[in-house]
């Protein structure tokens, strides 16, 4: 055994130190792992999203803690943590190989070259795979959205319901399920990250006061934002604009009420519920769009016209 040692000396250091190679590789593999996932799982179980901590006062403790909320913070936190993974692993193991074959007396110049080339046969061929996951490996680390959230993707919107590095999946209004490819993304607005905004133009007629319009407007969304259970979903005092605009039947007053993500829609509705009982009650009028008739009674009759409120003839 000796003499064999002593005779085969440099092959038997070479695979020793290949072993020690290919033991630590996997070591700091594994080390590194664990410390991703040590990091990801204390993420996921933080008790404050980052995305609302800068929020602050009523609207706090509505979003805190919320399902939508904890699915995307966890959904987020594991895809950052697999691409982390996945990056570790490739660096680890690549470096180990170039140094095993160091070891075993390879050229690693043409052996670089040729992965270099094969790097670059492969980048064209799959240039939209590796947009895709560029795309979504970007998208994830700004938060630009996540699950829960409501988007406009241009020819599709929806809820978000699920974010990987390459597609993203919307649920429309209808039902319809949307899987877009997030290199395929050019713009996208998000219209529920942090908060969101209830914004009703309300049509009024020429006649009316718009000062007493106005009031009876702020009125009803301060009776929305103090009510004990809607109250919860609106974040800050209810702001009444003034007229946005001078359409054909009547004028709009602009009313805009900022809500919790998601909640927007919800607030609007019972708005304009209240708004049209309180218009009611006040003699306000909402418009409703004015027409004439003309009639001819016979070709060479001038035709005359008739307002679409007059009496029918007896």
């Amino acid at each position: 055994m000796r003499d064999f040692l002593s005779d085969n000396a440099p092959a038997v250091q070479t695979a020793w130190h290949v072993l020690a190679i290919v033991v630590l590789a996997v070591v700091l593999r594994f080390v590194l792992h664990r410390a991703i996932s040590r990091v990801i799982t204390e993420a996921v179980e933080s008790t404050v999203p980052v995305t609302i901590r800068p929020l602050r006062g009523k609207g706090e403790s509505t979003m805190q803690g919320t399902p939508l909320l904890t699915e995307r913070r966890r959904q987020r936190t594991e895809t950052i943590g697999s691409v982390l993974k996945s990056i570790t692993s490739v660096v680890v193991f690549t470096v180990a190989a170039a140094m095993v074959l160091g070891e075993l007396g390879f050229d690693l110049g043409p052996v670089l070259a040729s992965a270099g080339i094969v790097g670059v046969a492969l980048g064209f061929g799959a240039q939209n795979l590796v947009k895709d996951y560029l795309n979504g490996i970007f998208m994830i680390l700004e938060d630009q959205y996540g699950v829960g959230d409501a988007v406009d993707a241009g020819e599709a919107s929806g809820i978000v319901e699920a974010v990987g590095l390459r597609v993203t999946r919307l649920r429309s209004v209808d039902g319809t399920v949307w899987y877009i490819r997030n290199g395929e993304i050019l713009r996208l607005g998000n219209m529920s990250q942090g908060w969101s905004r209830a914004l009703l133009d309300i049509s009024v007629a020429y006649d009316t006061d718009t000062d007493q319009a106005t009031r009876v407007i702020k009125e009803v969304a301060d009776s929305v934002w103090k009510d004990e259970e809607l109250g919860k979903l609106v974040l800050e005092e209810p702001e009444v604009w003034g007229v946005e605009n001078l359409g054909v039947d009547g004028m709009a007053i602009r009313l805009v009420v900022k809500t919790a993500p998601l909640e927007q829609w919800v607030v609007a509705r019972e708005l304009r519920r209240r708004i049209k009982t309180a218009f009611a009650a006040e003699g306000i009028e909402i418009p409703f769009p004015q027409r004439s008739l003309w009639l001819r009674t016979s070709p060479d009759a001038a035709p005359a016209v008739v307002p679409e409120d007059a009496e029918p003839a007896s």
